[in-house]
């Protein structure tokens, strides 16, 4: 193995190095049965240099992959780079692209709101694409988002809003969105933090939303040992703010925890006045030396009493959680992660947590790679966990890529089919399942 070979960055090699021919196939082979009653697209989003070279995971461009899915069979795959400013121009550099919110990579999730499929990364502005994935351009809200926004908003199970921020450089170090469920912006307020943070996910719930306000700073020394200019700081501190979903800056209550990280929750509720939090928690992040790995943690709020008890539900290294879009900001008992390898930050395995009764199952990919598991609802389903766990998963042994649906009823249990992609699909980060007539 040459010296070059020793040290290619692990988001360049194997199933995490970019693919760069723009893909149409159609009638996939599929084996097993799909539901009838799985009718839409499985849309995934990742990182994916165009020159073949990035500095960071985080910073490839963003190209999309879909597989459309109607009446038991598999219609078609495509793969598309988002086409933003920032690919359209191969010279630009992703680091100095912060001042223009239409220099996207558009690399980190898919979501559909108020008739629009967006690719989403959280320094620019989202983008619009077609049901083919062909990229229609920014979506600013008709000029009215005047900052960035996230790469995870929530879309509220009961009221259709998303419910978003952004976070900056410079002040206002953090903002606040809503949009309606018809697609209007209703709300952009600044909210009060003591410095420039990596905010990268939030939590929601039927009343109240809560900033994650940790210790990832802003600082360009960061860039040298990350390649990111992020330093892990712990002198900033660490603590959540609970503020009313229609409220300003002057209603946010800050409770203090201790120093962690958490790049995604997997949801929040309230319980009388307590706010329920569980997340993927972390001891750190961008921190040199320490490879923190993130694990199930749940945050209780005592709004009454201002406090915030921590306990720890599983010793397994989860993340990419992900709840039935149904009870999103209500109380779930089930949640679904990625069971991550010790060899990478990929899938060996999906875990199905019960949080009700304190138990879960574990769906073996057996040699596969997966990415993250998304829970579709049987629309003909009367409970939460009625329906299944759709993931592009790569298999090492053969160099192929392929969908798994697992019935989430029988969730140890072999795929009900598997959709045979005749490309390599490479890890990449969020997506989400767009049902027709969205």
């Amino acid at each position: 193995m040459s010296v070059q070979q020793e040290e290619t960055p692990f988001w360049l090699k194997d199933n995490f190095a970019p693919v760069f021919e723009e893909r149409t196939e159609t009638d996939l082979k599929v084996t097993g049965e799909i539901p009838k009653a799985l009718n839409g697209r499985l849309l995934r989003n990742g990182a994916n240099p165009q020159s073949g070279y990035s500095a960071h995971w985080f910073l490839g461009n963003g190209m999309l992959h879909g597989v459309e899915i109607q009446d038991g069979k598999a219609n078609w795959y495509r793969n598309r780079y988002v086409k933003t400013p920032l690919y359209l121009d191969p010279e630009a550099d992703v680091m100095s692209s912060m001042g223009d919110l239409s220099m996207s990579s558009a690399n980190t999730h898919v979501i559909h709101h108020a008739g629009k499929i967006m690719a989403l990364e959280e320094g620019h502005w989202p983008f619009v694409v077609s049901d083919e994935l062909e990229t229609i351009g920014p979506n600013n809200y008709g000029g009215n988002l005047t900052c960035a926004m996230t790469a995870h908003p929530k879309t509220c199970a009961e009221t259709g809003e998303l419910l978003a921020f952004a976070y900056g450089m410079t002040e206002p170090y953090l903002t606040y969105l809503r949009i309606s469920a018809a697609g209007e912006l209703l709300a952009q307020e600044p909210i009060t933090v003591k410095g420039s943070t990596m905010v990268h996910d939030f939590n929601v719930t039927r009343n109240h939303v809560v900033f994650m306000d940790l210790p990832a700073v802003w600082n360009l020394e960061g860039i040298a040992e990350t390649g990111l200019p992020i330093v892990w700081d712990e002198d900033y501190g660490a603590r959540l703010g609970v503020m009313p979903r229609d409220g300003t800056d002057a209603d946010v209550t800050w409770y203090e925890i201790n120093p962690c990280y958490v790049f995604h929750p997997l949801n929040a509720y309230e319980q009388g006045n307590k706010i329920v939090v569980d997340v993927c928690r972390m001891e750190d992040t961008m921190k040199p030396g320490s490879s923190s790995p993130p694990m199930l943690y749940r945050w209780v709020i005592d709004q009454d009493k201002g406090t915030v008890t921590e306990t720890q539900l599983d010793d397994r290294v989860v993340d990419f959680s992900r709840v039935c879009d149904t009870v999103v900001g209500l109380k779930n008992r089930y949640g679904y992660t990625a069971a991550f390898s010790s060899e990478g930050p990929f899938a060996e395995g999906f875990v199905k947590y019960d949080l009700e009764k304190g138990n879960s199952q574990f769906h073996d990919l057996n040699g596969g790679q997966g990415s993250e598991p998304v829970f579709v609802k049987d629309p003909a389903g009367s409970s939460e966990d009625d329906g299944w766990v759709l993931s592009y998963v790569h298999q090492p042994a053969t160099n192929t890529s392929e969908i798994v649906i697992v019935d989430s009823r029988s969730f140890d249990k072999e795929p009900i089919a598997r959709i045979h992609i005749p490309a390599r699909v490479p890890a990449g980060f969020h997506g989400n399942w767009v049902p027709d007539g969205y």
